[in-house]
C-alpha cells in the first residue's frame, strides 16, 4: 500500500490542518470540524470529527438507558441458565509499549459460547416481544417463564426473521430456538459459507440474497409482512422503530458490566473508548449508557468504520445534523461493519455524543487479529475476529507510526489515557481467521 508523504498546510479556524500520508487532520472538536477525504481506497485510516457533538442533550433524552432500566434488562438476560459475565481484560503491557496509561478490552468472544454479543440484543426483543403478547412485564418474568408449556399453549408457533451480515442472525437464530420458536435469516452477496452453517446449526433457515447487506434488511421486511413474521432488524426506520430499540437495550448490559467491574476493581475510569459502527445500534447503546452512568466524566467516544461502509464518516465529514448513506459494493473483511444506511435511532444519539469518525482499510482490522492473538509476554491472549479486532489495530496505528503523530496529540492518546475496546466477536470464521493470522492475509 503506497503513501505519499508530502506534508500539505491548510489553515482551518482554530488549529491547523495538516496532511499525513495523504489525509488532513482538522480540529477535533467546536464550529471547526475537520476530515481526511484523499482517495479513500489507498488510505490507510481516515478521521472526521463531529461538530455536532452536545452531551447536554443526552443528560435529559432516553431514561430507558439508564442504570435501572439495564439493571433490569440484565436481570432477564441472567435468568439463562448459560449465562456468564464476559471478562473484561487489561493490557497492560500493551498500554506500556504504546505509551498509554492503561488498555482494557471486554472480551464477547465467550457471550453464551455464542463468539459475539450480538445475542444480548436478540435474548431481550424476543423475550419482550413474548412478554408483550402475553400482556406482561418482561421484568416480572424469568427466562424459564417464557419457555413453559402455558406459554407455548397461549402463543404457538412464532417465526422471527431478519437480516444480517452474520453474528446478529446467528443470536436471533439461536434466541428463537431457546424460546421455543423459528427463525429464517437473510444474509448478503459474498457471504462465507462458513458463516452460513454456523446460522443453520441454530436452527435456522437462511437465504443468501445477491443484493448488500441493506437489500437484505428490505427484503426480509417485506416478507414478515407477506408470511406474517416477526421482524427482528437491529435498524429502525419509520414505523419500525421499537424492536430496534429493545435490541439497543439489550447491547446496554455489557456496558453495566464494564462500568461495575471498573468500579468493583477500583481501576481508572475510561478516558477514551473506541466501538465499532455498523448501523450503529451497538455503540450508540454502549454510548448512552456511559452517558447516563459517567455523566461528566464520560470518555471520549470514537467510532470506527470500514471505507466501503462509512457511513458516519461521511456524515461527520458533511458536518449536517442528518445521516448520509454509502451504497454500492460494501465488501470488505469486517463483515459485521458492513453496513451503509445507519439505524436513525443511533444516529440520533451518537451524533450528540461521538467525538469522531475513523474510516480504516481492512489490513487495520487484521493487524488487530495478529496484535490480540500474538500478546507481549504477561498480557492475555484474546482472539478476535475481523470486527472485533479493528479496534486494536486502529489503537497501535494512531500510537505506534510516526505518521500519525500529530493526531495521536491531538486525541490525547498518551500516559494518561485509559483506552476502552469491546471485543464484538471472535474468530466467527475460523478459516478466514487461520488465513489472516497464520498467512498474513491483508497485511499492511
Amino acid at each position: 500500500m503506497a503513501f505519499s508523504m508530502k506534508p500539505l498546510h491548510v489553515m482551518c479556524s482554530g488549529f491547523s490542518c495538516f496532511s499525513i500520508s495523504c489525509m488532513i487532520i482538522c480540529k477535533l472538536g467546536g464550529c471547526g470540524g475537520g476530515y481526511m477525504s484523499v482517495h479513500e481506497e489507498s488510505k490507510l485510516l481516515s478521521f472526521a470529527s463531529n461538530v455536532c457533538k452536545n452531551k447536554d442533550y443526552l443528560h435529559h433524552h432516553y431514561s430507558d438507558f439508564s442504570l435501572n432500566q439495564i439493571n433490569h434488562i440484565l436481570q432477564f438476560q441472567q435468568s439463562h441458565p448459560n449465562y456468564k459475565q464476559t471478562p473484561l481484560h487489561q493490557l497492560k503491557h500493551l498500554a506500556n509499549y504504546l505509551g498509554l496509561g492503561n488498555i482494557y478490552v471486554k472480551d464477547e468472544s465467550y457471550r453464551f459460547h455464542l463468539n459475539a454479543f450480538k445475542v444480548l440484543g436478540g435474548i431481550y426483543a424476543i423475550g419482550k416481544y413474548l412478554a408483550n403478547e402475553l400482556g406482561r412485564d418482561i421484568h416480572t418474568l424469568s427466562f424459564n417463564d417464557l419457555t413453559s408449556s402455558d406459554v407455548k399453549r397461549r402463543l404457538g408457533d412464532l417465526t422471527f426473521i431478519t437480516a444480517t451480515d452474520g453474528n446478529h442472525g446467528k443470536g436471533i437464530a439461536w434466541a428463537a430456538r431457546e424460546l421455543g420458536h423459528r427463525s429464517v435469516v437473510y444474509m448478503p452477496k459474498g457471504t462465507t459459507n462458513e458463516r452460513v452453517r454456523l446460522i443453520q446449526a441454530e436452527g435456522a433457515q437462511v437465504k443468501v440474497i445477491k443484493g448488500n447487506y441493506d437489500e437484505a434488511v428490505r427484503l426480509a421486511a417485506n416478507d414478515a409482512k407477506e408470511h406474517s413474521w416477526i421482524l427482528l432488524q437491529d435498524t429502525s426506520w419509520d414505523g419500525y422503530e421499537r424492536i430496534p430499540h429493545w435490541i439497543m437495550q439489550g447491547y446496554s448490559s455489557l456496558a453495566k458490566e464494564i462500568v461495575e467491574e471498573i468500579a468493583d476493581k477500583q481501576l481508572p475510569i475510561p478516558t477514551h473508548v473506541f466501538l465499532q459502527v455498523g448501523v450503529g445500534s451497538f455503540a450508540a447503546a454502549v454510548a448512552i449508557f456511559f452517558t447516563h452512568y459517567y455523566k461528566e466524566r464520560c470518555p471520549r467516544i470514537f467510532l470506527i468504520e470500514p471505507h466501503r461502509a462509512n457511513c458516519y464518516y461521511q456524515s461527520f465529514v458533511e458536518q449536517k445534523e442528518n445521516y448520509k448513506v454509502v451504497s454500492g459494493d460494501l465488501q470488505t473483511i469486517m463483515a459485521g461493519l458492513s453496513c451503509g444506511v445507519p439505524n436513525p435511532k443511533a444516529w440520533e444519539l451518537l451524533k450528540w455524543q461521538a467525538t469522531g469518525a475513523f474510516s480504516v482499510a481492512d489490513p487495520v482490522a487484521a493487524l488487530g487479529m495478529r496484535l490480540l492473538g500474538n500478546p507481549l509476554p504477561k498480557d492475555v491472549q484474546i482472539t478476535s475476529g475481523e470486527s472485533g479486532a479493528v479496534p486494536a489495530g486502529l489503537l497501535y496505528c494512531l500510537t505506534a507510526k510516526k505518521h500519525y503523530h500529530t493526531l495521536k496529540e491531538k486525541l490525547a492518546l498518551n500516559e494518561h489515557a485509559h483506552v476502552l475496546f469491546i471485543n464484538t466477536e471472535g474468530d466467527t470464521d475460523e478459516s478466514h481467521y487461520r488465513k489472516i493470522v497464520w498467512e498474513g492475509a491483508f497485511s499492511l
